[in-house]
């Protein structure tokens, strides 16, 4: 393994691109896979967990790796697009040893193991040889002291552990967007996944919560206090809020919903009196809404807000006071890629689309899925019998509904039999 150094750092590994021998990125790495051994032998690092285009995770073992650096990792270009599957003996270095208290051997003093690193040895065979620690104990001279072992210094990996941190795993991955990181907590095992999600701020784990499947959200809203999840539930959007609420006991959902701030917890309640598979039910009640005498550059500074999906961004909606949903009668929509053109100082009502009579909240998938198609449109308004805006259905949404609930698992039963 030409180019490779003689020693990695695993969570400096998080989030590098693979390349095959042209240049072609194949995907980012998302794990190392070690299996632990008897005795104080260091763990044998088998293969690397990668991220391909398409989400799904794979197992790159380290035979088909041909060069490991600081800002890459270069394969033989024989991968295998089958969906990693973690065996019994085999254990995930960032998701299940970074953050593990250890003993030190020579003091007995505990430690946190804050990264890990592998090499290569004559054999070639790839082994995970020093553990990073951070310890706390009075026998260094001062308290937080950091240490490079050799593995064979250390206790502690055979033994699970209970209330496990969660602060060096999220260090590695904190660049990584909240799907991504999704992708990652829903192949932890759910104490793993509870751990982890303890440790996220609301914001950030209300972001993760609405990319992961609903049974992953229903498992970690669970795993919190109620007050947690509450607030959680708060910074969530109305309709992911709803949603995952729906899939709850109905006494729980309610005592989520009586700690909810008021006027969250009254979106989502509306949210919730819709058929799931209807306008209503699929929209949000938050897009961004403007008054008449809004600018084009009120309007564009409204959609530059990062928080906001492609889809919502596309659109903005002008309508009566008041400007909360529901609003007061709703004047037309205004289409980014057209204020665009537009002085920054003419008034949004000036060019408006009004001829888009919007749908109704209980309008079929089938008419949504239609009238977006019709209008070539990524978001439409939804208003009520007297012409209030309710809120908005985004394209991302439908085709959420659309696709069969399993659709992730059936493209990778179709990867699987071209593979074989």
């Amino acid at each position: 393994m030409s180019g490779s150094p003689s020693r990695v750092y695993v969570a400096r590994l998080a989030g590098l691109p693979v390349y095959d021998p042209n240049g072609d990125q194949v995907g980012k790495v998302r794990d190392v896979v070690v299996m632990l051994r008897p005795g104080t032998q260091p763990p044998r690092v088998l293969g690397l967990v990668v991220e391909v285009f398409t989400r799904r995770r794979i197992f790159l073992p380290m035979t088909r790796v041909t060069s490991v650096d600081a800002g890459h990792v270069i394969t033989t270009g024989l991968v295998n697009m089958r969906r990693f599957e973690q065996r019994a003996t085999e254990v995930l270095v960032l998701g299940e040893l970074l953050d593990r208290t250890v003993t030190i051997r020579e003091t007995g003093a505990t430690a946190v193991v804050f990264d890990m690193a592998m090499e290569q040895w004559r054999t070639r065979d790839w082994v995970m040889s020093k553990v990073a620690v951070r310890e706390g104990g009075k026998r260094f001279r001062r308290r937080g002291q950091s240490h490079v072992l050799d593995w064979t210094d250390v206790n502690g990996f055979a033994q699970v552990e209970e209330g496990q941190g969660a602060t060096h795993i999220l260090a590695a991955f904190e660049s990584m967007k909240a799907a991504d990181l999704a992708g990652v907590l829903h192949d932890l095992s759910p104490k793993r996944r509870k751990e982890i999600a303890a440790a996220l701020n609301d914001e950030r784990l209300a972001d993760v919560l609405e990319e992961l499947p609903e049974d992953d959200q229903v498992e970690i809203l669970a795993g919190l206090d109620t007050e947690r999840a509450a607030d959680v539930l708060e910074v969530m959007s109305p309709d992911d809020a709803a949603d995952l609420i729906a899939e709850l006991p109905t006494d729980t959902a309610e005592r989520l919903l009586t700690l909810m701030e008021p006027e969250e917890a009254e979106d989502v309640r509306r949210l919730l009196t819709y058929e799931e598979r209807t306008a209503g039910g699929l929209m949000t009640s938050e897009p961004v809404i403007l008054p008449a005498d809004a600018t084009v550059a009120d309007a564009l500074a409204q959609v530059r807000n990062a928080e906001l999906s492609p889809a919502l961004a596309a659109m903005i909606y002008v309508c009566r006071p008041p400007l909360e949903t529901p609003t007061g009668r709703f004047i037309g929509v205004g289409h980014i890629q057209r204020l665009l053109r537009e002085p920054p100082s003419e008034l949004v009502s000036a060019v408006l689309d009004t001829d888009l009579d919007g749908l109704r909240p209980d309008d079929s998938l089938h008419a949504v899925s239609r009238y977006l198609a019709t209008y070539n449109l990524v978001a439409a308004p939804v208003l009520d019998d007297e012409g209030r805006l309710l809120g908005a259905v985004t394209v991302d949404d439908v085709l959420d509904h659309l696709l069969p609930a399993d659709w992730r698992e059936s493209e990778q039963q179709e990867v699987d039999r071209h593979a074989t």
